[in-house]
């Protein structure tokens, strides 16, 4: 793969690379709708994932190519940027956008992205995206990030210059997946271990549904408002930061509180599969 992309990279920018990166994708084993509520998700890298190579320009700007997609982008190296449409080059220019707030970045770059993710599939490729451009960027230039702080940074550039509400789960699991390994992450304060995921004689399926998965489309930000709610209604007896902070037992205590039949609906869930996922990663091995 390394050599194939080298020669796409020299045919479209007539010179050699300087640097190549790879981020998996995800699968979440359980714990769904649980990371923007700050409870425990058990994700696991994949081995489909996002490849990047770079090389240096001396004409200060930032050129997108992408082997997945027509859309092609030569950027002006500014100070700051702003979502510019739906195009695949926004996720790794939010990242842009994001580094340049505490760092200034030297030269212009010619970037050459592939992918063999199925876009739209619920496999983590616009967190793959951005974790990896978030990688390349502080490896390139020695910015001196900590590991932990990229898919904090990648988080942020999905949840303001994306505009998608999303947990840390996406960008934390590509960024710490291991092979044969499970995360066991806390949403909420990011301790995480990492388990065995010896799955033996079986295996997991992956099943294209042809659906496309678009979060910034999709019904994802009022799953996170409907939570918020039930969390607000909540807080009227009792204090908390997270739904997840709740076990059942207290929830069904305090679950009159939340007046609307599908927000409740929202909290159970939530309470329950964060349970669920406290059993799973016990169950794992």
């Amino acid at each position: 793969m390394k050599a194939e992309l080298t020669n796409k990279f020299f045919e479209k920018y007539e010179q050699q690379p300087t640097a190549h990166y790879f981020t998996p994708g995800r699968v979440n084993l359980i714990g769904e709708h649980i990371d923007y509520n700050g409870g425990l998700v058990m994700p696991c890298a994949v081995t489909l994932g996002t490849w990047l190579i770079i090389a240096p320009n001396n004409d200060n700007v930032i050129r997108f190519t992408s082997l997945n997609f027509e859309e092609t982008a030569e950027i002006e190296l500014k100070p700051s940027y702003t979502k510019t449409g739906p195009e695949w080059f926004n996720y790794p220019l939010g990242v842009f956008n994001e580094i340049l707030k505490k760092h200034t970045i030297p030269t212009g770059l010619d970037l050459l992205f592939f992918g063999n993710i199925p876009v739209g599939s619920g496999l983590s490729s616009s967190a793959s995206i951005e974790v990896i451009m978030a990688y390349a960027l502080n490896d390139y230039f020695k910015f001196g990030y900590e590991k932990i702080e990229l898919p904090l940074l990648a988080q942020k550039v999905e949840n303001e210059f994306i505009g998608v509400n999303c947990g840390i789960m996406d960008q934390f699991a590509v960024a710490f997946g291991e092979t044969d390994k499970a995360i066991v992450l806390n949403c909420d304060t990011l301790k995480y271990k990492i388990v065995d995921c010896n799955l033996g004689d079986y295996s997991l399926a992956i099943i294209n549904t042809n659906k496309p998965r678009k979060l910034a489309e999709s019904k994802y930000n009022e799953r996170v408002s409907e939570c918020q709610t039930a969390l607000a209604q909540l807080n009227q007896e009792i204090k908390l930061n997270n739904l997840c902070e709740l076990t059942a037992e207290k929830f069904a205590l305090h679950s009159h509180l939340i007046t609307d039949e599908t927000v409740l609906k929202r909290a159970t869930h939530v309470i329950k599969e964060n349970d669920r996922v406290n059993l799973a990663s016990k169950g794992i091995k």
